[in-house]
């Protein structure tokens, strides 16, 4: 292979990045991909987890190791330097240097560990602690959720990863989409309230706080214990008006799983309050699920999941919809309340429903988290994908990536683009390049069956701007 053609998405063994050498590849995201590397310099540290970009001077990764550089937690991965690979090409990538973290993500762990309430509750005290640790640096994940949790081998100690959606105080503002990063299934009401009534010609995107992440480790509980995730916060899914402040309520995920204990399903609905305010910072909620683990009787250590039937095909039943009453149980009250108002305008896609059926759904079954691929990049738990062969063009190809970039236009129900210069492809609006697809790169346009593409913004922004920064100007 010539050293032209390195893509910084499927770098070789033995590829120097700085003074770190590849050993392979761990996964891919949107925005980076995660090498297992080692030093090369005497004495440097052992293994290491490599992010480096995939497209050039990404802004995401300063922020991210600033975020990081705050941060001292055994359940967040040390950041160890930070620095920047001038590629072949002449282009310059940064790249993260963080604590290699030998583990398995945490539903992928649950189904194996079978953990009970006490240990559930102990990992979620852990987890709390890592987000006490970030918000007290001035940070916020913004996408924090099962597959960014590694359970470490050894010990079991949860890890809390893939800080490039995280934003903290001081980081440059920069425009974008209504709603920043995140997954759809862990967005809390409150966003998506934001979204419903803001003017995207003029409001700035919504804050994300931490009380965003509370919710979102409420979520990733409830999904951990029930093997489901609550309903759709998103006002356009049906099941949605159980999180206004006169809805039913979020059933307690105690219903679902008889076995959860009463402690740790009283702590899960706090976490899921509607209200903001009522979940409480992640340091007291540290310690009341730290005081619930030392307190709870014998009946906490029964396995949350029944062992004697065969998991893929244990299937539990989901309550039935309940209708919106006459009474106004609706998205309109909850807004009312928060003096929000305006016409719909947001900034995210679709999440796929989990709870829109009244049929069983099997448990275990699932290969995505959230029904989505994250908007953040979850680079060190994302499947690895197959990468194209390197050919002789001298700059390295980016295929259309199967799901639509943050912020890019996306097709409507017919599968249609807006403009009639957008083509529809996997999902997004692009706009065709006439250019020679070898020299697409150049541009950090994406290649599609022998063409040159650039994504559709929401914002609006020059045919030829780069797809790595357009969507991450929030």
């Amino acid at each position: 292979m010539e050293t032209c053609d390195l893509n910084p998405a499927a770098l070789p063994p033995g590829t120097c990045v700085g003074p770190w050498r590849v050993e392979g590849l761990r996964g891919r995201g949107t925005y980076g991909a995660v090498y297992r590397a080692t030093g090369v310099e005497p004495h440097a540290p052992g293994t290491v987890a490599l992010k480096v970009a995939l497209h050039p001077r990404d802004a995401r990764f300063t922020r991210e190791a600033e975020l990081l550089s705050r941060i001292r937690c055994p359940g967040v991965p040390r950041l160890l330097e930070a620095g920047e690979w001038v590629a072949p090409s002449g282009k310059v990538h940064p790249y993260l240097a963080m604590e290699w973290v030998e583990g398995e993500p945490l539903y992928a762990w649950a189904r194996r560990r079978q953990p009970s309430s006490r240990q559930v509750l102990q990992v979620l005290g852990r987890l709390a602690r890592a987000l006490e640790s970030t918000h007290a640096a001035g940070g916020v994940h913004r996408d924090f959720k099962g597959d960014n949790v590694l359970a470490r081998a050894g010990d079991d100690w949860p890890v809390l990863i893939d800080f490039g959606a995280g934003h903290h105080v001081g980081a440059s503002t920069l425009t974008g989409p209504l709603l920043p990063p995140g997954t759809p299934a862990y967005r809390s009401p409150e966003a998506w309230g934001y979204a419903l009534g803001a003017d995207p010609d003029s409001a700035p995107p919504y804050p994300a706080g931490p009380a965003d992440d509370v919710f979102a480790l409420g979520v990733t509980a409830y999904r951990l214990i029930a093997e489901l995730y609550p309903p759709s916060t998103d006002p356009r899914e049906e099941e949605s008006h159980v999180w206004s402040l006169e809805g039913t309520g979020v059933p307690a995920v105690r219903e679902l799983n008889a076995r959860c204990c009463p402690e740790l399903s009283a702590l899960v609905s706090r976490m899921l309050d509607v209200r903001p305010e009522a979940r409480g910072r992640a340091r007291e909620l540290a310690e009341a699920l730290e005081r619930a683990a030392g307190n709870v009787g014998p009946e906490a250590d029964v396995p949350l999941y029944d062992l004697d039937a065969p998991r893929a095909l244990r299937v539990r039943a989901v309550p039935r919809r309940v209708e919106p009453r006459a009474t106004g149980r609706t998205w309109s009250s909850w807004l009312a309340a928060v003096s929000l108002g305006g016409a719909l305008a947001l900034g995210v896609g679709w999440m796929v429903g989990m709870w829109n059926t009244e049929e069983p759904v099997a448990v275990g079954m699932e290969t995505k988290d959230g029904g989505t691929v994250a908007v953040g990049d979850s680079a060190l738990t994302a499947p690895v994908a197959p990468v194209q062969a390197p050919s002789a063009w001298s700059t390295a190809v980016m295929q259309i990536p199967p799901k639509p970039l943050p912020g890019q236009r996306r097709t409507d129900a017919n599968g249609r683009c807006p403009g009639k210069q957008q083509v529809p492809i996997h999902g997004g609006c692009w706009l065709k390049v006439n250019i020679d697809p070898k020299d697409c790169a150049k541009h950090d346009g994406y290649v599609h069956q022998g063409s040159c593409y650039t994504p559709s913004m929401r914002s609006e922004s020059p045919p030829m701007s780069s797809p790595a920064e357009a969507p991450a100007r929030r």
